[in-house]
């Protein structure tokens, strides 16, 4: 039947971009809009809300498809991504192709809508976040690159309503940096092996997974501290503390729970405690904010 196509194809495509993982980035988003809102432009714009998330979910979109493009021959011979859309024929790499550019143009198109400010800046965060692909060709630092993407949500999100930069957003992209480096190490652990036959750059690779381990606590406790500073420029209140002590809690338990010599936990670690914390962060803050 037509529409049972349909939705198989739509499911393919969530597939294809992690469509669940938008819970990392998301949440934070909500949070630049919910200060700028609250703070500073003092009434909610619905359409500005709609127009903030679009543009999150084009520029994720963009960015996932383009990444399984650029990574298709790589998918292929790595076990455990030989079963991704692309490798395994479910998805045709020009359709993702395709997709990757009719997301990254609505995103263009959607922050057009917003203000001249987001406009101009939007092919910056399309080359942060498409470059992300290609990067552990050449740098064991793609991790935080990814991060850098990641982290622009929350700023970008405060441009939205009041077109212009402010510390706090500031301090909380850099916090969502330091985060999301930390966990895509551990991450990145999976493919040591991969990576180090095939040449393919990582922190794991650089430095052994000890080390890699090591240095992705060490941004997770940079990344408490951020939002420990960023909590006392805003003034936050009991409410924001809390939400920072569970955030700090399921941040450093996943460092119990892998360990370089037992990964069977990485994905708990990665997708699981990640989000649900990012999610609990954020619920806690804008929270906090309207009372």
């Amino acid at each position: 039947m037509p529409f049972l196509r349909i939705t198989a194809k739509i499911e393919n495509y969530l597939s294809l971009v992690k469509f669940s993982h938008t819970i990392f980035a998301l949440p934070f988003a909500l949070l630049g809009f919910s200060l700028a809102t609250i703070h500073q432009s003092g009434s909610l714009s619905w359409k500005l809300l709609i127009l903030v998330v679009l543009c999150m979910l084009f520029a994720r979109n963009a960015a996932m498809s383009f990444n399984r493009w650029a990574d298709r021959h790589i998918d292929e011979v790595n076990p455990r991504t030989a079963e991704r859309e692309i490798p395994a024929h479910i998805i045709g790499q020009r359709s993702a192709l395709a997709f990757s550019i009719i997301n990254a143009l609505l995103f263009i198109a959607a922050t057009w809508l917003i203000n001249p400010l987001c406009f101009y800046l939007s092919p910056v965060a399309l080359f942060i976040t498409l470059g992300y692909s290609l990067t552990k060709r050449f740098t064991a630092l793609s991790h935080f690159v990814l991060g850098l993407g990641l982290a622009l949500a929350p700023t970008g999100a405060y441009l939205a309503v009041t077109g212009r930069f402010d510390w706090i957003p500031a301090i909380i992209s850099l916090s969502v940096l330091c985060w999301v480096s930390g966990f895509d190490i551990i991450y990145a652990l999976q493919d040591d092996d991969f990576d180090r036959e095939n040449k393919l750059r990582s922190i794991p690779v650089m430095l052994g997974r000890k080390k890699a381990l090591l240095l992705s606590l060490l941004l997770h406790i940079t990344t408490a501290i951020l939002l420990i500073a960023a909590g006392l420029e805003g003034n936050f209140k009991t409410i924001y503390w809390l939400g920072l002590g569970i955030f700090s809690f399921l941040l450093f338990y996943q460092h119990t729970i892998v360990k370089y010599n037992d990964l069977r936990r990485v994905n708990l670690a990665f997708f699981t405690l990640n989000g649900i914390a990012s999610i609990v962060f954020s619920i806690f803050a804008i929270t906090d904010l309207l009372i």
